[in-house]
């Protein structure tokens, strides 16, 4: 394929096709329903499945159990679907269940307005799991990160063996641009490592200098046990303490301690600059556009872009930090990255530049508080 035009939700789609996803289950909603209508295209004759769920439960439901079989799985929603997804997102990251999320944020609280964009469910995705465990978000800028980090996506989670969500965005997703596929730069396809046919079968038994276990399907020639509860490396419930605490720290080690393998971003540094403009999202383009015209205008500054959310890329960002005096922090919410900023500053200024009114930030709106 050359140049073509098309929206975000088409690109991450035809991602998932190109990434090896051959099942994906979804509900329709404003503004994630034409991935559905896409995957519903694309995956039939590829002898894939397309589901349309009762509703985001089943939904992500049937994922799971696709992704339980040996298949790569996709689902796509909005704020309200998310929190539907909230339980088994919690069996997802306690069961190791490789899945993709595409989380199209739209503007909430609740049903809120469909067709307006916000990043509303940053802390969300973090956190809207039982127990606090952390998850991989990756967020797009433009359709060609869709495309991109699509890819990444589910190379992640076949590596670590978890759920990835895409924070997109309505403006990105549903906005038409111009993109060749055949000059965008992918990584090469991972998947899941299978345990040795030779070999007994633990399912959460993880060899030395590994992050997840190997895996087998369910329903294949061999047993294969899963739970949602907590369990030892047999796959059997566990009470015993010193069994779940090294499972737990494990599922926290296994992402936040490899996080610098894959944090996505873009630095533009100006030599001498004070202030540093940080932005993720469709924001990111308002912020390149400010920082152009700041310059020209003869004024230094800096802007650094962030492409992985969660886990926090720590290392990234005290090192930037620590080269300016000032930090303008800028999202379409009332304030929920800036907080991981302020945690890791520690004489920088932060000054955040945020609105959830379903209007984009101007770059204007940005040049004046710099």
């Amino acid at each position: 394929m050359g140049l073509s035009i098309m929206e975000g939700n088409e690109a991450i789609a035809r991602a998932a096709i190109h990434a090896g996803c051959r099942f994906f289950a979804g509900y329709p909603i404003t503004p994630a329903t034409t991935i559905y209508q896409n995957m519903l295209r694309f995956l039939p004759p590829l002898g894939g499945i397309c589901l349309q769920g009762e509703d985001e439960i089943a939904s992500i439901g049937f994922c799971l159990g696709a992704a339980m079989s040996g298949q790569k799985a996709m689902t796509a929603t909005s704020g309200p679907g998310i929190s539907l997804y909230s339980e088994n997102i919690s069996f997802a990251i306690g069961s190791e269940i490789p899945l993709v999320i595409v989380n199209v944020q739209r503007l909430g609280p609740s049903t809120g307005s469909a067709t307006r964009g916000a990043d509303g469910d940053v802390q969300f995705m973090q956190w809207g799991n039982s127990g606090g465990m952390p998850v991989i978000v990756l967020a797009p800028v433009d359709v060609r990160d869709c495309y991109e980090l699509t890819v990444w996506a589910f190379n992640l989670a076949e590596r670590y063996r978890c759920p990835v969500f895409l924070a997109a965005n309505k403006e990105i997703a549903m906005t038409r641009e111009s993109i060749d596929l055949a000059k965008v730069k992918l990584p090469d396809l991972e998947s899941r490592r299978y345990c040795d046919e030779n070999k007994p079968f633990a399912p959460f038994e993880i060899e030395q200098g590994r992050k997840a276990p190997d895996f087998l399907p369910i329903g294949g020639s061999r047993l294969v046990r899963q739970t949602s509860s907590t369990h030892g490396e047999d796959g059997y419930i566990t009470v015993d303490t010193e069994t779940i605490a090294r499972t737990q720290a494990r599922l926290l080690e296994k992402l936040t301690s490899t996080v610098d393998d894959f944090t996505f971003f873009e630095a533009d540094l100006q030599k001498n600059a004070k202030t540093l403009i940080l932005a993720y999202g469709v924001t990111s383009r308002a912020a390149k556009h400010a920082v152009k015209v700041l310059r020209q205008r003869g004024q230094a500054v800096s802007l650094l872009i962030l492409k992985t959310l969660w886990p926090v890329p720590q290392r990234l960002l005290k090192e930037q930090l620590a080269c300016v005096d000032r930090v303008v922090v800028v999202e379409m919410n009332l304030g929920q990255y800036v907080r991981e900023i302020e945690r890791l500053c520690e004489n920088t200024q932060v000054v955040f530049i945020g609105q959830m009114n379903g209007e984009l930030i101007s770059p204007q709106q940005i040049m004046e508080v710099v």
